[in-house]
């Protein structure tokens, strides 16, 4: 070591006691009392964007709802301590549960399509966010090109107008034509589903008039196409979405919870108005995507909704998407 390096006794005795000093004059001042962070309560993702060939596709939560279940809703026609066991075995609780509602957007360069519009503003005050979340997302109601409904029910045409006037100006609407009708006419309607009517009287028969009526499997645009999954209501659709090989399965509410309606297809579903084909519904749309290996979005499936379905010795299970789709 050179001598401008060396350090001497001296030296080191100087630092120890400056050091010492310092110690001696830190207890000495008094401590700052630090506020305790606040609690800022729960936060959730509500978007989220992925690539599927040469679209881009986003989904929206407009909310949720949190209840008793998910026995009897679930699984009605089996006795409440199976459902309870089953959803328990995979760390749910036995007696609450929470059923989301998401919608899909796709992009597909040339039209941004929206299949569904959530829930009205003001139903409750866990859901009704989709307008606001899609401009949050980067789009403005003005940009939509094509409403495309699946079904009549309030969490999916409850987002379509507010004041009477349109949410989505400059959008077509896409109405399957069975599905229609039956709200429309407003015969055999059940008791429990007149609200269910009254509100379709509001938010999409003002619609009517300048909406596509599709049947079986009508393309939509280029890349998407109708499928026919009558059961859960009397003309519900659901979506084949394709671009560059790349394959998307817009399943509705083909299945409405992610272990009980799809390890169990043959247990009903009180929301279903046709049990027995509703049921006939899932296990075939359940075989098709699994032996295709196509992945799946779903109104009602854990945000962000996206995965797929996997054949096992005993049935199906949903595998939820991980990272596959950010590569």
């Amino acid at each position: 070591m050179t001598k401008h390096s060396s350090v001497t006794r001296r030296d080191a005795l100087k630092l120890a006691g400056g050091a010492a000093a310092l110690g001696a004059l830190g207890s000495a001042i008094p401590q700052i009392a630090q506020a305790a962070a606040p609690m800022l309560g729960v936060s959730r993702p509500s978007i989220y964007r992925f690539k599927l060939g040469a679209f881009e596709v986003t989904n929206i939560l407009d909310g949720y709802v949190q209840g008793n279940g998910p026995h009897p809703a679930f699984g009605n026609n089996q006795p409440a301590e199976v459902v309870q066991a089953l959803v328990q075995a995979h760390g749910l609780p036995a007696t609450r549960h929470e059923n989301p509602y998401v919608v899909t957007l796709v992009n597909t360069g040339k039209e941004l399509v929206m299949f569904d519009a959530g829930n009205p503003k003001g139903r409750m005050k866990t859901a009704g966010h989709l307008s606001d979340l899609l401009v949050t997302a980067g789009y403005s109601p003005a940009q939509v090109d094509i409403v495309v409904l699946s079904h009549g029910h309030p969490d999916h045409i409850g987002g379509l107008m507010a004041d009477g006037k349109p949410i989505y100006p400059n959008a077509r609407y896409v109405f399957g034509a069975t599905e229609f009708d039956y709200w429309n006419k407003g015969e055999n309607i059940p008791e429990a589903r007149k609200p269910t009517r009254d509100l379709f009287m509001t938010q999409a028969a003002p619609l009517g008039e300048k909406a596509t009526m599709i049947k079986g499997n009508d393309e939509i645009v280029s890349g998407i196409r109708a499928v026919p999954a009558f059961g859960h209501s009397p003309g519900m659709l659901a979506f084949h979405i394709e671009s560059e090989g790349k394959r998307l399965y817009n399943w509705a509410d083909t299945a409405n919870h992610y272990i009980v309606s799809i390890q169990h297809p043959e247990w009903h579903v009180a929301f279903d108005q046709d049990k027995d084909m509703a049921v006939e519904v899932r296990k075939k749309t359940f075989d098709m995507v699994s032996a295709d290996k196509i992945p799946v979005v779903g109104f009602h499936m854990p945000f962000p909704s996206v995965g797929w379905v996997e054949k096992t010795a005993a049935g199906y299970r949903w595998v939820p998407a991980s990272f596959q789709f950010n590569l």
